[in-house]
């Protein structure tokens, strides 16, 4: 591919124009589904309903991203063309009906049918767009950089990552300044805005020329027949060792605020949480492209889960959230611990369609991929609610520098955090084989 790009010179085939920057576009819109604690209160009191029913919206948009890439996995596997313009259509349709449910909500406050629009438009159609735009580019990324396929699906993740750091302050700008209905307005105009710039990326996608797709007998070999060219309990392993790492970083992210001014830091909470989302971008694109360097790409996770484990040890045995705010080191090994958890929870997501291509192939990825994708559905359903309820068991709440906290509970939080990764790390290490680069698939 290379070399043609080189002797043709022409945008046709060139790999960034037709596989990183389109995948940038996709996902930098579609990762802005992570601002939605920017806006959640404002959409709450604008709708005249509590915070705790609108934030259902958003645990069935990941819902919805998880489950729409399992099951339109095999309509990206033939049509990357179809499934970008599905993503790109129903990610602006949901946009924009969020917005008017939310001016519909402003007429008739607490009216039950602007909160189940806002769970229909946000939650099920721009879910269905999440579910399909996170798919499409990454096959297309692989294929294009061969040679360095834990980079290019890295940059394109890492886009994800990266988009609530750069949506944030877009979003509040315009919630200050667009005036009454500010809410309903921002989400019409990144509506219009999103179609823009993923309707461009639609258009400029494309799979390399030299790539054929499996044919024959091949082509019609169920996905389940393709899992077992490895004993299932690979596959299940990685399945498992992926939800119990989002599980345990959205546990940790959903607190991350509350524990921030538990340790004395509420000054910088906006400072901390620009950081911690740079790590989180950077951890998709940095492990990555480090596991491009190794044998089996395994090895990240193990990393991952090992480092995870030794933060969280060392913030329980220091009991670092509880005593952070009277001691600067401890504050330091709370803050050490979230920036990590935020990399570990980023680069789980960039490595996953990387190791499942080493493991099973590139003929039949985007199918696998997207059905690996439901643990993120689950994940995003139990591992906010799992965390917020040990929070709401355990401990109460106590006053530091002025801000009501519950350190006891978010402390309670890394027991069952701590647990959950030395399963992660048990199922790496003894349900994940060894890779075998699985190139006998590819479909070259």
């Amino acid at each position: 591919m290379s070399s043609n790009e080189q002797k043709t010179g022409g945008w046709r085939t060139n790999k960034w124009i037709r596989a990183a920057i389109p995948a940038l576009l996709l996902h930098c819109s579609i990762g802005t589904v992570y601002c939605w604690s920017i806006f959640s209160q404002e959409i709450a009191d604008y709708i005249g309903f509590s915070k705790g029913a609108t934030e259902w919206a958003f645990s069935f948009a990941i819902f919805f991203l998880g489950m729409s890439a399992a099951f339109l996995g095999n309509v990206v596997e033939k049509d990357i063309h179809k499934s970008s313009l599905i993503a790109t259509i129903c990610f602006a349709v949901g946009m924009a009906g969020t917005g008017y449910f939310i001016y519909l909500g402003g007429k008739t406050p607490g009216s039950m049918v602007s909160l189940l629009g806002i769970y229909l438009c946000y939650g099920l159609i721009m879910g269905i767009g999440l579910g399909t735009g996170y798919l499409s580019p990454v096959k297309t990324l692989m294929l294009w950089f061969s040679d360095q396929k834990g980079l290019a699906t890295g940059l394109a993740v890492a886009g994800f990552g990266a988009a609530k750091a750069i949506a944030s302050p877009i979003m509040k700008s315009m919630l200050e300044n667009l005036g009454d209905g500010g809410i309903y307005k921002m989400f019409w105009i990144l509506a219009v805005v999103y179609f823009v710039m993923m309707f461009i990326g639609h258009l400029l996608l494309k799979k390399p020329e030299g790539w054929h797709e499996p044919q024959g007998k091949s082509e019609k070999q169920s996905i389940m027949s393709v899992l077992k060219t490895r004993k299932l309990t690979n596959y299940i392993g990685i399945w498992l060792m992926f939800y119990l790492n989002i599980t345990c970083g959205l546990a940790l992210i959903s607190q991350e605020k509350m524990i921030v001014k538990c340790i004395g830091l509420a000054g910088s909470i906006g400072i901390i949480s620009t950081v911690s989302a740079i790590f989180n971008a950077g951890g998709r694109l940095g492990f990555s492209a480090w596991a491009d360097k190794m044998k089996d790409r395994n090895t990240v996770y193990k990393m991952i889960f090992i480092i995870s484990i030794v933060l969280t040890g060392v913030v329980i045995i220091t009991g670092g959230i509880k005593n952070g705010a009277n001691s600067g080191f401890l504050a330091f090994l709370v803050l050490a611990l979230i920036m990590m958890v935020n990399a570990g929870y980023g680069g789980g997501f960039s490595n996953v369609p990387t190791l499942l291509s080493d493991h099973y192939g590139m003929g039949s990825i985007s199918t696998i991929h997207g059905i690996t994708l439901s643990a993120w559905a689950f994940a995003g359903l139990t591992g906010n609610q799992m965390a917020a309820w040990i929070v709401s068991h355990f401990g109460e709440e106590v006053e530091v520098a002025g801000n009501m906290v519950n350190p006891v509970g978010y402390q309670m939080v890394l027991y069952v955090t701590i647990v959950l990764y030395i399963i992660s790390l048990a199922l790496s290490m003894f349900f994940v084989q060894p890779s075998e680069a699985g190139e006998k698939c590819d479909g070259h």
